[in-house]
């Protein structure tokens, strides 16, 4: 029950996150805006390592593994889908995100030794179709702003998918707090460095309240409190139950963006969001052994 709990919670974070990059993009920059969501999200979770008394963790940790973790699961894929809301909207980003269980199975096929069954190649054969809806079936979008968009959060989902698997593999005796902490750590270096070789630093979004509580929103919840809950579902439950969280973020980012950034709702939007969804469960189904298998393994 507390897995599912902490699904629907982070949920509804992520679909909000959608918003708030978009708000923070034109006073920050895309690497500005992970730079600032990495450091609040980090200073959130020191709070919590220091209050549970965790630092005696920091002279045994795997840094190349936490590193590598910070690296593609939060500054590329941070980066990317920041640069692609750039191009298109948050609706349409957070449609794009609810690909990430379909990138997990692929790669944890391809690199895990995940084995995936004819339903499950069926499903990624359906959420590729509802990628083309999303694209108009137009060719000629391959070479628009549209489908850099979609281009580069699909990059995004694809990070999200490795780290997602390789979390699971080689963090698994790594406590939550300090696995969120570092990979929020790692990835504000990185923004850091990229922020002041791009845009430069800023402290625009400073005298905004509407901006600053955006980037506070997008720190602490949408990054420190999130990483919490997203490596408790890897670590309790499985890499593909905590992509599940896909399944909803759409819904909630498309209600946000509908609501407070007057977004369109388009058809080909909807029908694709349909057909990842069909997809996703498609790609990720499993028995109930395997099911019961997985959660006596997570213990």
């Amino acid at each position: 029950m507390k897995l599912y709990a902490a699904l629907i919670t982070l949920s509804l974070i992520w679909g909000m996150s959608f918003m708030f990059i978009k708000l923070l993009l034109p006073a920050l920059g895309p690497w500005g805006v992970v730079f600032w969501r990495c450091f609040f999200g980090a200073v959130t979770l020191l709070v919590t390592i220091t209050a549970r008394k965790q630092f005696y963790y920091i002279k045994k940790l795997p840094w190349k593994s936490l590193m590598l973790v910070g690296i593609f699961n939060a500054l590329i894929p941070w980066g990317l889908i920041a640069v692609s809301e750039l191009r298109i909207s948050s609706s349409m980003a957070a449609t794009m995100n609810a690909t990430t269980p379909i990138w997990t199975s692929l790669i944890g096929f391809l690199f895990f030794s995940v084995s995936l069954k004819a339903k499950h190649w069926t499903g990624i054969f359906v959420g590729f179709i509802g990628i083309l809806f999303l694209l108009n079936f137009n060719v000629q979008s391959i070479f628009t702003e549209d489908f850099i968009g979609i281009g580069t959060m699909l990059g995004a989902t694809i990070c999200y998918g490795f780290a997602s698997q390789y979390t699971r593999r080689y963090l698994k005796d790594v406590p939550v707090s300090i696995i969120a902490f570092f990979t929020l750590l790692f990835g504000m270096a990185g923004g850091f460095t990229l922020m002041l070789v791009t845009d430069g630093f800023s402290a625009e979004v400073f005298f905004s309240p509407k901006s600053f509580l955006s980037m506070i929103g997008l720190g602490v919840l949408g990054s420190g409190i999130a990483y919490l809950l997203f490596y408790y579902m890897i670590k309790e439950g499985s890499a593909e139950f905590a992509s599940f969280v896909t399944y909803l973020v759409p819904v909630t980012a498309l209600l946000w963006g509908s609501m407070l950034l007057n977004e369109e709702l388009s058809s080909n939007l909807i029908v694709g969001l349909v057909l990842i969804f069909s997809g996703v469960y498609l790609s990720t189904r499993r028995t109930p052994k395997v099911r019961e298998r997985e959660s006596v393994q997570s213990l």
